[in-house]
């Protein structure tokens, strides 16, 4: 079992940054992807990014590339989002999720999910 809380979310202006973080606890190995998704109010849910367990690899859906960035710090057992010149279109809510058993960027391999951080921008 893999427990996932996020932090950080908030109201930004838009152009601005925020910076997401997700602590993940209950099992003592990290070795497994972890990813963002998000939800806008009446959309569906949609992939943000994913990082390998090392963080050697990294993929972004194309509507956050060069935006966002994606780290992790397996020594606090913690993934990040850095969210940079936000757009009001990123009005969502942020969720974390580890340990895919199949595709990194469907969210219905994913078994692990956090609670959920609000992230809102105003234009």
């Amino acid at each position: 079992q893999v427990q996932l809380v996020e932090s950080g979310g908030g109201l930004v202006q838009a152009g601005g940054s925020l910076r997401l973080s997700c602590a993940a606890s209950g099992r003592a190995d990290s070795t497994y992807p972890m990813a963002w998704f998000r939800q806008a109010p009446g959309k569906e849910r949609e992939f943000v990014a994913v990082i390998s367990w090392s963080g050697g690899t990294t993929y972004y859906a194309d509507s956050v590339k060069g935006r966002f960035t994606i780290s992790r710090d397996n020594a606090k057992n913690t993934v990040y989002l850095q969210m940079n010149s936000l757009k009001p279109e990123d009005t969502a809510v942020y969720y974390c999720a580890a340990d895919p058993e199949g595709s990194w960027s469907d969210g219905s391999d994913y078994d692990y999910w956090g609670q959920g951080t609000q992230v809102t921008v105003s234009s």
